[in-house]
């Protein structure tokens, strides 16, 4: 029987984004063992700060996994290994995840073990097509990846447009790619009426007023300023009642943002709400007029098919993998141009046949993506390399 182990360590207490697509992957690869005939384990590393406290306890979320494997490094202690000393972790840390057959690396990383197949899930190419979006962090991925796609025996992809990415910019083979969608974590009736009651009468915010939605990290990447811009032009010429609405934890470069915010003559009207529970951020999917997600490029776009599957109408960039995500139940806009997104919105908001034709077609649209697909491409990526 086939032994399969995952990294978690991307998952934390509040995730999002790769955090999101790894407790999903693993959650349905779980519920997929006995059917698929093989054992599945996860691998976690510590955060440094916990490491130093020799806290080294499993995270609550992952401690129903019978298979779990402690390696008792945090991240930027195996970064450094990577590094300068590579042959360290078939001599020292490979018995740590108990020599499976395949070992999956999910944290732009997988370690060059000398028994297991290797395989590495790369989300997108940020760091190599647009360095100057990046924060420090980020812009170690380029060196790490390249040195690990040396031993790699198998790379993941999140779409297409990835996937042509890594062709072009990592020169790896199409051959070596399987591309693995991921779904949204909200079903279509993720909210009963009363459940949106009740969480209204709960947050603080004035649902009374038609708002236009964003959901992501607020960062450069995301191109939030020329939101910013077409919100401004509308509330100026059209005189919209809409406010806007940002969700998402500040990511970094984000000061011109909200300066952008704080000189809008309609500053008042611009709302950033952070962080929010999932159940918070399903209801302003649910109520918002229209989801606008104009990002300079994405590695998938989960928050669009979020929306989608929520019944909002889409806005969103025609740039990376946002059109295959969207198909034809969206409007796709060109990010550097502000007016054509304001044009955009402003057609959505004042023609009620339109929103409703998005809605059903976003719908429809988001049936095609489930987080059990997710895992069973997977597995079929696996059996590339071991039958």
């Amino acid at each position: 029987m086939r032994r399969i182990v995952v990294d978690a360590t991307p998952i934390t207490p509040q995730p999002s984004g790769v955090g999101l697509y790894v407790a999903n992957l693993i959650d349905c690869l779980w519920q997929l063992q006995r059917s698929q005939n093989f054992e599945l384990g996860i691998v976690y590393q510590p955060s440094f700060k916990n490491w130093l406290r020799r806290n080294l306890a499993f995270p609550e979320s992952l401690q129903k996994y019978s298979e779990s494997y402690l390696l008792p490094f945090p991240v930027r202690v195996t970064n450094f290994l990577l590094q300068n000393l590579p042959q360290a972790f078939p001599l020292l840390l490979e018995k740590y995840t108990n020599y499976p057959d395949i070992i999956h690396g999910t944290n732009f990383s997988v370690f060059p073990y000398q028994k297991s197949l290797k395989v590495i899930t790369l989300y997108d190419l940020t760091f190599l097509r647009y360095p100057e979006y990046v924060d420090q962090v980020v812009a170690t991925y380029a060196p790490r990846v390249q040195q690990c796609l040396q031993w790699t025996d198998l790379v993941i992809t999140i779409s297409e447009s990835t996937k042509e990415d890594a062709i072009n910019y990592l020169q790896i083979s199409p051959e070596k790619i399987h591309v693995t969608p991921l779904a949204s974590r909200y079903s279509p009736d993720y909210l009963s009426l009363e459940q949106q009651e009740q969480l209204k009468q709960s947050c603080s915010y004035d649902f009374s007023r038609p708002y236009l939605l964003f959901v992501s990290t607020i960062e450069p990447r995301k191109n939030i300023n020329a939101l910013i811009t077409a919100f401004n032009y509308l509330k100026g010429k059209h005189k919209i009642d809409h406010d806007l609405v940002l969700i998402g934890k500040k990511g970094w470069r984000y000061e011109p943002i909200f300066q952008a915010i704080a000189e809008s003559p309609y500053q008042q009207n611009i709302h950033h709400l952070d962080y929010l529970s999932d159940d918070l951020v399903a209801l302003f999917y649910t109520l918002a007029e229209v989801f606008v997600y104009p990002s300079h490029y994405e590695g998938f776009g989960l928050p669009v098919l979020e929306a989608m599957n929520l019944g909002t109408p889409v806005i969103a960039s025609s740039s990376s993998s946002l059109p295959e995500v969207i198909g034809d139940a969206g409007l796709l806009i060109n990010p550097d141009e502000p007016m054509e997104l304001a044009e955009a919105i402003l057609q959505v908001i004042s023609n009620s046949q339109l929103q409703q034709d998005l809605i059903v077609k976003g719908r429809q649209r988001a049936t095609n993506f489930s987080w059990e697909k997710t895992a069973q491409e997977t597995l079929i990526a696996y059996s590339k390399i071991i039958p």
